[in-house]
C-alpha cells in the first residue's frame, strides 16, 4: 500500500515511491526504491521535503504512515472548500472571439521571450519597450477573458518547456494579479518579471539545462544560480522596475526558508515573490517534460493544498485556486452520466460549474460528437464526478481547447 510518512519517520529498509519534492521545480532527482543507508536520510532530509510516499508492500511500514487514499481525500476537501468561494473574473469577450486575439499575443510573446534571451547570450542589452507592449496586451486579453490565454496554457510541447512556461508564467500571474486586485502598474511589473523569470538561465550550461537525466547534487545547484543571474541581469537593464526584480528573483523562494537563492522565510518573501512561487510550481508540475510526466491541473491544485503551509503561503494558494478554478481551463472531467469533456470555460458565478466541451463516453468506450455542455445552464442535470486524467482513456485534449 502506498503511504505517506513524515519525514522524521523514515527509516533504513523502507521502499520510497515518491519523495514529494517537484515543489522544487527544476530539481529531478526523485529517487525510487529501498533506503539502504542513514546517510540517504540525512540527504533527503535537507532538501527540505516534510513527507515522503512509501510502499509498505516492498518495504518497511510506519505507525506514522497515512494511506495516500486518505491524503488525497484531504487535498480533495480543502480543494472543494476553496471550490465555494465565488469566482474574482467575469469575461467581457467571448471565449471564440477572444481566443484569435490571444492566440497572436501569444505566439508574438513565445518570439519575443526568444529573441531577448538570444540577445543577451550575444551580450546585448534587454530592449524593455516591446516587452512592455507585449506585456499590456497579454494582460488586455486577460482583462477580456482570461480563459482564451489558459487555453493556450494547456497547449503545449515538452520540447519548447522554457519559451512556453516563461509565457504561461506570465499568464497565470496577470489573471492571479488580477484577481488580487493589483494596481495596473504593479500588475504590468509582474508579469514583465514572469516573462524574463528565467532569463538567467541563458547563463546555465547547455548540459545541466537539457540534461534528459537526474541532476548531480553539484549540477542541481549550478542550476540554481540561475535565480541569482535573472536577478543580475535585469538589475543592469535600464528602466527596470523594482516589482520586475523581485518577481524574476524570488520565484524559488519557501516561506520554509528551503528555497533559493536567499532562503528566505515567510515575510521575508515579497508578496509577488510568494504569488510566483505558488504560480511557477503550478505550471511546472502540470508540465510534460523530458524527465517528468505533468500531472492533471486538478492534481497540480491538489499538491499546491499539501504543500501550503511549509513552502507555499496557504492563503494565496486558496486565492489562487479562487481565480482559475478547482477545474482549470484544461481539465479533462468525468460527469455523471459517464461522458468526459475538457473544461473550456470558468463559470463566473459558481467554479464549480465549468462550460465543458464533451468528446467520449465511458460506458459504452467510444466517442460522440462533440458538444459544448454548460453546467450552469437552467434544466441540466449533470454534474463533475471529478477530474481525470486524458491518458487514462488515451485522448488528446488538445484539439478540444480552441
Amino acid at each position: 500500500m502506498i503511504k505517506r510518512i513524515p519525514i522524521k519517520a523514515l527509516r533504513v529498509g523502507m521502499y520510497i515511491t515518491d519523495l514529494n519534492n517537484d515543489w522544487i521545480p527544476h530539481n529531478n532527482n526523485r529517487r525510487r526504491g529501498v533506503i539502504r543507508r542513514d546517510e540517504t536520510i540525512e540527504k533527503i532530509s535537507r532538501l527540505g521535503v516534510y513527507h515522503v510516499y512509501i510502499d509498505t508492500d516492498k518495504g518497511l511500514d510506519s505507525p506514522d504512515a497515512v494511506p495516500a487514499a486518505a491524503v488525497d481525500q484531504r487535498n480533495e476537501t480543502l480543494l472543494q472548500q476553496a471550490g465555494g468561494l465565488k469566482p474574482l473574473m467575469k469575461p467581457r469577450a467571448a471565449l471564440d472571439e477572444e481566443i484569435v486575439i490571444a492566440k497572436r499575443i501569444h505566439s508574438e510573446t513565445q518570439s519575443l521571450v526568444g529573441n531577448v534571451m538570444q540577445d543577451v547570450k550575444l551580450g546585448k542589452a534587454i530592449d524593455l519597450a516591446p516587452v512592455h507592449e507585449l506585456a499590456e496586451n497579454l494582460q488586455g486579453s486577460v482583462f477580456r477573458n482570461a480563459n482564451a490565454m489558459a487555453c493556450l496554457g494547456r497547449i503545449r510541447e515538452k520540447d519548447n518547456y522554457l519559451l512556453e512556461h516563461s509565457v504561461n508564467l506570465s499568464v497565470l500571474m496577470s489573471i492571479f494579479g488580477k484577481a488580487m486586485k493589483h494596481p495596473l502598474d504593479a500588475l504590468q511589473q509582474t508579469v514583465v518579471g514572469a516573462l524574463l523569470h528565467d532569463i538567467g538561465k541563458i547563463l546555465t550550461p547547455d548540459a545541466i539545462l537539457h540534461k534528459p537525466g537526474r541532476l548531480s547534487p553539484d549540477e542541481f545547484e549550478v542550476m540554481k544560480q540561475h535565480a541569482v543571474h535573472s536577478h543580475d541581469i535585469l538589475a543592469s537593464t535600464e528602466g527596470i522596475g523594482e516589482l520586475t526584480l523581485l518577481t524574476a528573483a524570488q520565484h524559488h523562494e519557501r516561506m520554509d526558508r528551503s528555497g533559493y537563492p536567499a532562503g528566505l522565510r515567510g515575510n521575508e518573501i515579497s508578496l509577488y515573490g510568494r504569488m510566483v512561487a505558488i504560480a511557477d510550481v503550478y505550471d511546472a508540475i502540470t508540465a510534460n517534460r523530458v524527465y517528468h510526466k505533468g500531472m492533471t491541473p486538478t492534481q497540480g491544485l491538489k499538491k499546491l493544498m499539501e504543500w501550503s503551509g511549509d513552502h507555499l503561503d496557504p492563503e494565496l494558494v486558496r486565492q489562487f485556486i479562487r481565480c482559475i478554478g478547482i477545474y482549470p481551463v484544461g481539465s479533462m472531467v468525468l460527469l455523471e452520466s459517464g461522458r468526459l469533456g475538457v473544461v473550456v470555460e470558468a463559470n463566473e458565478d459558481d467554479q464549480r460549474l465549468p462550460l465543458v466541451r464533451l468528446m467520449y463516453h465511458t460506458r459504452f468506450r467510444m466517442q460522440i460528437p462533440v458538444e459544448t455542455l454548460d453546467l450552469a445552464a437552467p434544466g441540466n442535470q449533470d454534474r463533475i464526478v471529478r477530474a481525470v486524467d486524458p491518458a487514462t482513456y488515451k485522448i488528446d485534449i488538445r484539439p478540444f481547447m480552441a
